[in-house]
């Protein structure tokens, strides 16, 4: 058979069954075996085996749970209120700033935790029901909460970033520095959009009217509550950043912060703290079940000479370059409304990789492009993961269509972004230039 038919079947299985329901680690290793049976027999397991003892035996990975054992004991704090009231207080008496305010504290949100889905399901929790009891538009406060949430993948500490390290070769401290300016100027850019369109129109988020204002008094007091997520950003963020310590030693660090956090917020309860470590057990073994799927998945891609073929093809589209670019940041935000993040690389990078090296592109620059994409992805119609964390989160009078409207000016917003880091690379390559 040959390599063209080959490829054809073996990405067509994928996605038929991918599209079925079939977790996605046993379509990656399901898959992949058989295609890797009849191509190399029994011999093509072996280099299996031999891939995953080398990444299970990988330090960094002992990260990976560790973060997301510190995002949900985070998430379980109160600290998402004290940090909303804080906003609330000081930024209430503006138009639109409410929803400014919700995407500050998801800005601080992701720069702790590293995952998109506790800042979205804390905001939506916290933030939601206050901005549409005060008569925001619920298009604009769905909206706010959900392209805030995503930054919860570019800003470091960051999970993905982790995995994309381990997948490419690349610095994680070098990925980790240059996230933060991109991280900064999504963030900023819909901060700018939702006061430039409450600026025009004042009824999607009206300000706060005079009573309801706080004073100066209980707005320096309500500062405290930025504090302790300061200090856990320093103690994780710095401490990798300063090469004071390595990405698993700083998520250790942070997940004592957490539990500090949680002890000075007296919402530390054992039965909590059993909670956070059954649901981290559950989300770390689905992603090394994911892990095993997709080096079995890349070893059969590899078989069948489909990486010479996607290669050949990328390579000849028009566009040299930058056709070939767009190429895989369309593909990474289609995937993006139907898999996970890490899912994505896992099934991408072995692909894109060879041609990001062909190509000469930067990939550190890349793999910051490629996260901006996944985030759009992520907040995208018609299975984006954010849209349903935002749905289980959300009043029970918030449909899945008020979600979905709410989706498209913040989606153009963020593409916007990714296109001024496109054109101008030094916004992810100069802060791991200086650290360097």
């Amino acid at each position: 058979m040959t390599p063209e038919l080959l490829t054809l079947l073996f990405f067509g299985a994928l996605l038929v069954f991918v599209f079925l329901g079939v977790p996605l680690a046993f379509v990656l290793g399901g898959v992949s075996a058989i295609f890797l049976y009849f191509t190399w027999g029994m011999d093509g397991f072996y280099m299996v085996s031999s891939r995953v003892w080398s990444t299970m035996n990988s330090f960094t990975l002992i990260s990976v749970p560790l973060f997301v054992l510190m995002a949900l004991i985070l998430e379980r704090t109160g600290l998402a209120r004290s940090l909303y009231r804080m906003m609330h207080l000081w930024m209430g008496g503006l138009r639109g700033g409410l929803a400014i305010g919700t995407v500050v504290i998801c800005t601080v949100f992701a720069a702790m935790v590293g995952i998109s889905g506790a800042a979205v399901v804390a905001m939506a929790t916290v933030a939601l029901p206050a901005m549409l009891e005060r008569g925001y538009d619920r298009r604009m406060a769905l909206g706010c909460i959900n392209a805030g949430g995503g930054l919860g993948i570019l800003i470091p500490p960051s999970v993905v970033m982790i995995i994309y390290s381990m997948n490419t070769g690349v610095s994680v401290g070098d990925l980790f520095a240059a996230g933060i300016l991109p991280g900064v100027l999504l963030a900023t850019l819909v901060g700018l959009y939702i006061a430039v369109r409450c600026f025009l129109q004042p009824g999607l988020g009206p300000a706060l009217p005079p009573e309801e204002r706080a004073g100066w008094p209980e707005k320096i007091q309500s500062v405290k509550a930025v504090i302790l997520p300061v200090l856990i950003v320093l103690m994780v963020l710095g401490s990798i950043l300063g090469g004071i310590a390595t990405p698993t030693e700083a998520a250790a660090i942070g997940v004592l912060g957490a539990l500090l956090s949680a002890v000075l917020h007296g919402t530390f309860r054992l039965a909590m703290l059993h909670e956070a470590l059954v649901k981290t057990l559950g989300i770390s073994a689905m992603i090394m079940w994911i892990f095993i799927g997709a080096h079995v998945f890349s070893t059969a891609y590899s078989a069948m000479g489909a990486q010479a073929l996607i290669e050949g093809l990328v390579m000849h589209l028009p566009g040299g370059a930058i056709g070939a670019l767009l190429v895989m940041l369309g593909i990474v935000f289609l995937m993006g409304m139907f898999l996970d993040p890490i899912g994505i690389m896992l099934i991408t990078l072995p692909v894109f990789m060879p041609i990001v090296n062909h190509f000469g592109f930067d990939p550190v620059w890349f793999g910051i492009l490629f996260i901006i994409m996944m985030e759009v992805g992520y907040m995208t119609p018609p299975f984006g993961f954010n849209l349903f964390y935002l749905k289980g989160a959300a009043p029970d009078h918030i449909t899945m269509a008020d979600i979905y409207q709410s989706v498209l000016p913040y989606v153009l917003v963020i593409l916007v972004g990714l296109t001024i880091i496109g054109l101008v690379p030094s916004l992810a390559l100069w802060l791991p230039g200086v650290l360097r």
